[in-house]
């Protein structure tokens, strides 16, 4: 299968669901619009959502990946099997403990972390029993983004791709359920926290059948120190601190939006929008890329690797730039078109737009970062990537407080476009990423951009 359909393969299944999280974005939106309850929903979402970027699909992911496909190239499936079953058996131990102690410390957490900003006490209590309720969510996606590393270096990639298809199916009957019942907002809201935690569930049973289907089912096992499993922790550490900077940079954001009303859920529609060509391209570059370049690195094949590496960058400004002028030039079209109805109101169509304009100025800069993050964990380099994280959260955070008193979310959104340039602008630049390894930079190569790593 050539490299553009593969990340076709991705980016469809992605796009499904991308389309369908408009779908339910639109129905909460129309239910709750821009409201104390969407606040909540929002807040509570996104702390499992943080620790699950940070250590399923982020460090965990992008520490397994390069280690199961170079046992699966070079010492073969038995080998990968045990080291797989190696990483699940501690995999589910730690995460076993680490859910139920958060769930005992949620309210300290919410007052803390989630939400410090809210004042409205039955909002505050609103968030830690909706946190509470999705937080085994976090369990669940940990173990599918190991399932869908084990798939993807298969180079069987549509299941892991589709299966979040799942949580958007379950939200959408959730909402259509409670529109149907007349429920209120607080109701709808709770409605939604189970929705989220039964669609977790849903997707680690999908995807257990899947690899059994695959012929690489696991069995749990007593949970030990291996040398194998040392490595892993090893590499995930400076993955942690890439991954925690980069989701403390997206909190620290929120928790400034805070401060204004409705500025949290503000965001998040927007964002919903930008996402979508990040989601077809970006995800489907840095999930096709990552499995594919350690292969080839492990089987010594440079020169695909660096034709992997340029045909990617090619078809990431191919497919970002037009999507990112639309989003700059015709926001409010877009936004109006696809939330305005019900309590979402043309005054929120306006705030949304302004944002999403923001955000979508930097968007070719986050797709072109899921191009070269994966040249570097391939190789194994887990600490270069941390450094520009540093840089790019510094930025950040110093331009969101300097925007937000005067242009309020719309500040938070810009400043998030303006580090994300920040981050490639020096991603590009000469750098020495593995010991021994030559400079890596982009240069002209016959008229044409390419990444170049000798």
């Amino acid at each position: 299968m050539s490299l553009i359909r593969k990340f076709a393969t991705v980016g469809g299944a992605t796009s499904a669901s991308r389309v369908l999280g408009f779908v339910r974005e639109m129905l909460i939106a129309a239910s709750l619009g821009a409201g104390p309850v969407a606040d909540a929903f929002y807040a509570a979402f996104a702390f499992p959502n943080l620790f699950r970027r940070i250590f399923a699909e982020g460090a965990f992911n992008l520490a397994f990946v390069p280690l199961f496909a170079k046992k699966l190239e070079a010492d073969g499936e038995k080998s990968a099997r045990q080291f797989a079953e190696e990483v699940l058996a501690m995999l589910v131990a730690i995460l076993l403990l680490f859910t139920a102690l958060s769930l005992i410390a949620m309210p300290f957490l919410v007052s803390t972390i989630i939400a410090p900003l809210f004042e409205n006490p039955a909002k505050i209590d609103l968030t830690i029993i909706m946190t509470r309720i999705m937080f085994p969510y976090l369990l669940c996606m940990s173990l599918v983004a190991m399932l869908s590393g084990v798939l993807n270096s298969m180079r069987l990639y549509f299941l892991a791709a589709i299966v979040p298809v799942l949580l958007n199916i379950i939200l959408v009957g959730v909402l259509l359920l409670g529109l149907w019942l007349g429920a209120g907002p607080r109701t709808t809201g709770i409605m939604l926290s189970w929705g989220v935690f039964i669609s977790g569930f849903a997707q680690l049973a999908l995807l257990m059948v899947g690899t059994k289907n695959a012929g690489f089912s696991l069995k749990l096992k007593r949970p030990k120190m291996t040398p194998q499993v040392k490595r892993l922790l090893i590499l995930m550490g400076p993955v942690v601190l890439t991954g925690g900077v980069l989701q403390i940079n997206i909190q620290i954001g929120r928790i400034i939006a805070s401060a204004q009303d409705g500025a949290i859920a503000l965001l998040q529609y927007a964002d919903r929008i930008n996402q979508l060509p990040l989601g077809v391209v970006g995800i489907a570059i840095g999930v096709v890329l990552l499995p594919e370049l350690s292969r080839s690195l492990n089987a010594g094949d440079h020169a695909e690797v660096s034709r992997l590496q340029n045909r990617s960058l090619e078809f990431a400004l191919l497919m970002t730039l037009p999507a990112a002028v639309g989003f700059v030039i015709i926001p409010d079209a877009i936004v109006s078109l696809l939330f305005e109805r019900g309590a979402f109101t043309a005054e929120t169509t306006a705030l949304t737009a302004a944002a999403l304009a923001g955000y979508a100025s930097g968007l070719p800069a986050y797709v072109l970062i899921k191009v070269f993050q994966p040249a570097y964990f391939a190789r194994e380099d887990m600490r270069t990537p941390f450094y520009y994280s540093i840089v790019m959260m510094v930025a950040n955070v110093g331009i969101s407080l300097a925007l937000f008193p005067t242009m309020g979310h719309v500040g938070i959104a810009i400043a998030t476009a303006i580090s994300a340039w920040i981050n490639f602008r020096i991603s590009t630049r000469k750098t020495n990423p593995v010991p021994g390894d030559d400079d890596c930079c982009i240069k002209r190569n016959n008229g044409r951009i390419a990444l170049v790593w000798p």
